[in-house]
């Protein structure tokens, strides 16, 4: 308010100086003499207007400044609601990973930006039978504990994700075949030392099956998920709580 005041004010005098200057120049001009009604006129009616059409105006204006301050406040509001919907919106409830399609879309982005890395399929060893044996809550309890596992595993930057019931798949950015093999090993045994006791104490043993493959130089996502499956359910045939990985899409036909 204080700053409308004086910024009206000295608007107001410069009008009324410039309103003085102009009957001395003007009235004389024209053959009139400057009596008292001319000054009071030439000082008070300009003096009025202008302080007035001032104030409203800058008034006016600061409303306008804080309309647009409060809407750039609400929008940023808004793009913040909107990222934390989206970003809800691409994660797995249960355990904060990429949901399957977000997890394939940022396969597919990854792979985009270079040919080199390996896609693991990790799926639960027996897990139908934890669930009908302790409930589906316990069978829950004992997917987080396999996904803080996965998570143990993994290297920064790698992506993960909840592609199924208990099935996760993790693409390893960047890692050559041996790399990929030794994650994939650490995975299989962060989950194997996990002491699982639902009830009275006793332990019920967790473990995985593997299936990956290095990425070739034109595997697309499609491919690289067949061929992993197929070392998925070569591991899985052969015992269980094992990890196979292949080097490329031809080896893996």
């Amino acid at each position: 308010m204080n700053r409308i005041f004086l910024k009206s004010a000295a608007i107001a005098f410069a009008s009324v100086a410039v309103s003085l200057l102009l009957t001395l120049i003007i009235v004389p001009a024209m053959g009139f003499p400057i009596n008292r009604t001319i000054w009071l006129t030439s000082t008070v009616c300009p003096l009025a207007l202008a302080w007035i059409a001032t104030a409203s105006t800058v008034w006016q204006s600061d409303r306008l400044k804080s309309a647009h301050r409060e809407l750039a406040r609400a929008h940023a509001q808004l793009a913040a609601a909107h990222r934390r919907l989206s970003e809800k919106a691409s994660r797995d409830d249960m355990t904060g990973m990429l949901n399957r399609e977000s997890f394939f879309a940022a396969l597919d982005g990854s792979r985009r930006k270079s040919d080199r890395g390996a896609l693991l399929i990790v799926d639960a060893d027996h897990f139908k039978a934890i669930n009908d044996s302790y409930g589906h809550l316990t069978g829950d309890d004992a997917l987080l504990l396999i996904a803080s596992a996965i998570q143990r595993g993994v290297r920064g930057g790698d992506v993960l994700g909840r592609i199924g019931g208990e099935e996760f798949g993790a693409f390893l950015v960047g890692a050559t075949e041996q790399e990929a093999k030794r994650v994939a090993e650490r995975i299989r045994r962060e989950v194997e030392l996990i002491r699982f006791r639902p009830v009275d104490e006793r332990t019920v043993p967790l473990t995985v099956s593997i299936g990956g493959i290095t990425c070739g130089e034109d595997a697309n996502v499609s491919e690289l998920m067949r061929a992993a499956d197929r070392r998925l359910y070569e591991a899985k045939h052969r015992g269980r709580n094992l990890s196979i990985l292949d080097r490329d899409i031809s080896e893996a036909a």
